[in-house]
């Protein structure tokens, strides 16, 4: 499904030789042209697609202080009629110039805010996109050089449910962003110019609902078999969620698992420890260690399916050991080798 693109615009934050930043401001929304829908569609799909994402909303007062509200307030006018598209992406532009001045790092690029409709939700996408430089071969068979945006490496991001923040102020989610690849704290000056303070751990939900999952197993008189498609459903219905852009729903999961002859799941939720939310965000790399056992450390890394425990995979706890039975014929090819050559 495409989305419905509303309104579009892009500001440059440059910064001069003496390190001064400035925000050139473009006087009219970008055109509802090919090129802005195939790109925005692009960015749709890379932003929707990204794992790891956080959550949160505007807040009054961040880890560091009070978060600035005016972005918050730009944002509210323009919904209510009283700011036009190019005036309130204005004011956001001048606010993220204020907020990257003050810091060394700061290169500037390209400030996108999009308005657009996907299924039954309105979103605001914010993004600060870098440009790339690469060279082309003309018709004359002469090389170019030519200056493009990265659509492909979109790491300062954010995207607005306009549709849950009016119909739910006190949502805790209702922003999400790209995390920094090495943490939120890259990222820290990109939520400050708009008020956003984290409101929801999407990786601790998603631990406690894994934890939850294999109590549940445990306490239950399941087969090996059983436990193990208990897994893959709670697995295949998250990842669902996950692709579609919708969060996971507690009790819409415990309904699925007992279609599939497994009941109670939600009662036993709630009767633990697990401090689970009703609704909240999947996160794939975490619901992935419902089927698939993985480490890496002092060199060795290993990954096998989790239906492979207790049979092909075995592990001594008190050895501190695993015996795999079956190697994997590229692996046993490449020991042969090694083997035959007297390590």
């Amino acid at each position: 499904m495409s989305i419905n693109v509303e309104q579009a615009i892009i500001h440059a934050i440059s910064q001069d030789g003496e390190g001064q930043l400035s925000c050139r401001l473009r006087p009219q929304p970008l055109l509802n042209s090919q090129a802005v829908e195939a790109m925005l569609e692009e960015l749709h799909q890379t932003y929707t697609s990204k794992s790891g994402k956080g959550f949160g909303h505007f807040g009054t007062h961040g880890e560091d202080g009070e978060a600035n509200p005016k972005f918050k307030e730009a944002l509210s006018q323009y919904l209510g009629g009283e700011l036009g598209f190019v005036e309130f992406s204005g004011v956001a532009g001048q606010l993220l110039q204020e907020e990257l001045a003050k810091y060394d790092f700061s290169q500037g690029g390209f400030l996108l805010l999009a308005c657009y409709t996907y299924m039954t939700s309105d979103y605001l996408f914010v993004s600060l996109l870098n440009a790339k430089s690469s060279m082309t071969v003309l018709d004359d068979m002469e090389l170019s050089q030519n200056t493009h945006l990265d659509l492909n490496n979109v790491q300062l991001a954010a995207r607005i449910d306009l549709t849950e923040w009016q119909a739910d102020p006190d949502s805790l989610k209702y922003i999400s962003f790209v995390r920094g690849r090495a943490g939120r704290k890259v990222a820290d000056f990109f939520l400050d110019f708009m008020g956003c303070v984290e409101g929801v751990n999407t990786k601790a939900q998603n631990k406690s609902l894994m934890n939850a999952v294999e109590d549940f197993v445990a306490n239950s008189e399941l087969t090996k078999d059983e436990r193990q498609q208990c897994r893959e459903k709670v697995f295949e219905y998250c990842t669902e969620q996950v692709d579609s852009g919708a969060d996971i729903q507690l009790k819409d999961l415990a309904d699925e698992l007992a279609d599939a002859g497994m009941d109670s799941f939600y009662d036993f939720t709630q009767g633990g420890d697990y401090e689970l939310e009703e609704e909240f965000p999947g996160d794939k790399p975490t619901l992935r260690q419902l089927k698939k056992f993985s480490g890496t450390g002092g060199g060795v890394t290993i990954s096998f399916d989790g239906q492979h425990l207790g049979e092909r995979v075995i592990y001594d706890p008190i050895s501190d050991s695993i015996l795999i039975k079956g190697v994997p014929a590229n692996l046993k090819d490449q020991l042969d080798r090694r083997l035959k050559g007297g390590q």
